[in-house]
C-alpha cells in the first residue's frame, strides 16, 4: 500500500512516500480502507521526537490519528463490524498509521460513520471530538449553568468543544483572533475574547472549568480565572502523576513527569483548584455518543482545508502554522 512514513526523527522533517506493508489484522481488528485521514498537531509532534518518553514508537513509522473509510476484513474475534462498513475512529497509541491506503483499528475503538457526513467530514471529527468529550464530560463532569473556558477556540478541539459545552448546558468563554468572532459566535460562545487585543486574565472571574491547549505562560494564568474547586485541564501539558499511571510509565518516566507538572500542581493547590493533564484516548463508544450528538444536529464538523493524499507534508506544515480554522483533512479515496 502507499504510506506516508516516517523514518526518522526530525524537526519538520518530511514524511517519505513509500510502498508499505499492509497492516497485519489482528483477532480484535477490523482492516480499513482509507477515504480520509484528519491531521493534528499531534502528528507534528510525534514526528519532532516531542513524545519519545510517552510513546516510545518503534521507526519507520505511519503516522495519522482520524481515519473515516470502510471496512475490508475483519478479525476472528469482530463482532459488530462487516465489510462494506462505513466507519471513523481514532485508532489506538501503537496502532496508528491513517497516512495510508489501509489502517487496521481495534473493533473498540471504531464507530459506524455518522449518517449525512461526507468521509472527508467524518475523518475530521474522532480525534478532537474524544478529546473535548473526555476533557468536558469524562473529567470536568460540566454541568448546566455551569462557566468554562475553552482556548483557542477556532482550532481544531476549540470548534469541537464549545459546541459540546453548549450542548451541556454550559456558559462559554473562549479566546480567538478578530477575523474569527463570527466562527466561534456561531458555534456558541457567550464571551469571546481577541487574544491579541485583550488578556483573557483582565476579563473572566469565577470559572468552573478551563480546557487549556496553549503554553505554560497561559497555564499558570488559567489558574486566577478558576473559582476555588474549579478544575484546570491541560491538553497541552505538562503530564501529571495520575498519567503516568495509566500508562504503566517506567519508574523514571514517573519521576520525569512529576518533577515536570510539580510547579503547576503546587500553585493549583494552594488556590484550592484542580490540575489534570489529558492525552486522549481512542474509544468507540464515546464516539457513538458523540455520533447521536452528530445526527441529531447538536454538533456540525468545521472544516478549514482539504488536501491531496501526496501533499500530506503541506497538510502538515499546514495544521504546523496555527492559522487552520477547524480541522484540515487529507483525502486519500
Amino acid at each position: 500500500m502507499k504510506a506516508f512514513v516516517l523514518e526518522r526523527y526530525g524537526k519538520k522533517r518530511a514524511l517519505q512516500s513509500t510502498e508499505f506493508p499492509i497492516p497485519e489484522l489482528r483477532d480484535d481488528e477490523v482492516l480499513v480502507e482509507v477515504h480520509a485521514a484528519g491531521v493534528n498537531l499531534l502528528d507534528a509532534k510525534i514526528r519532532d521526537g516531542e513524545f519519545k518518553l510517552i510513546l516510545p514508537y518503534r521507526l519507520p513509522l505511519v503516522l495519522g490519528h482520524d481515519v473515516a473509510g470502510v471496512v475490508v476484513e475483519v478479525g476472528r474475534r469482530v463482532q459488530h463490524f462487516r465489510p462494506g462498513d462505513e466507519v471513523y475512529a481514532r485508532p489506538d497509541d501503537f496502532r496508528i498509521g491513517t497516512f495510508a491506503e489501509f489502517v487496521a483499528v481495534k473493533e473498540a475503538s471504531l464507530a459506524l460513520k455518522p449518517k449525512g457526513l461526507t468521509m472527508v467530514e467524518a475523518a475530521s471529527i474522532p480525534l478532537v471530538g474524544l478529546t473535548a468529550w473526555q476533557a468536558l464530560v469524562e473529567k470536568a463532569d460540566l454541568k448546566k449553568g455551569q462557566k468554562v473556558f475553552i482556548q483557542a477556540g477556532s482550532g481544531g478541539v476549540g470548534t469541537f468543544a464549545i459546541q459540546l459545552a453548549k450542548h451541556l448546558g454550559a456558559i462559554v468563554a473562549t479566546t480567538t483572533s478578530a477575523g474569527n468572532v463570527a466562527l466561534v459566535k456561531s458555534l456558541g460562545a457567550d464571551v469571546v475574547i481577541d487574544y491579541k487585543t485583550q488578556d483573557f486574565e483582565d476579563v473572566l472571574r469565577d470559572y468552573d472549568v478551563v480546557l487549556n491547549s496553549q503554553d505554560g505562560k497561559t497555564l499558570e494564568k488559567s489558574l486566577r480565572v478558576l473559582k476555588p474547586g474549579g478544575k484546570l485541564i491541560s491538553i497541552s501539558g505538562p503530564p501529571d502523576p495520575e498519567f503516568s499511571k495509566e500508562i504503566s510509565a517506567p519508574g523514571f518516566v514517573k519521576l520525569v513527569m512529576r518533577l515536570l507538572s510539580s510547579g503547576i500542581r503546587r500553585k493549583a493547590k494552594a488556590r484550592g483548584v484542580g490540575y489534570s493533564f489529558l492525552f486522549m484516548k481512542a474509544n468507540g463508544s464515546q464516539l457513538r455518543e458523540i455520533t447521536r450528538l452528530i445526527e441529531a444536529g447538536a454538533i456540525r464538523p468545521v472544516m478549514d482545508r482539504v488536501f491531496p493524499f501526496e501533499a500530506t507534508n503541506e497538510a502538515l506544515a499546514y495544521v504546523e502554522s496555527g492559522r487552520a480554522k477547524g480541522k484540515v483533512v487529507i483525502k486519500v479515496k
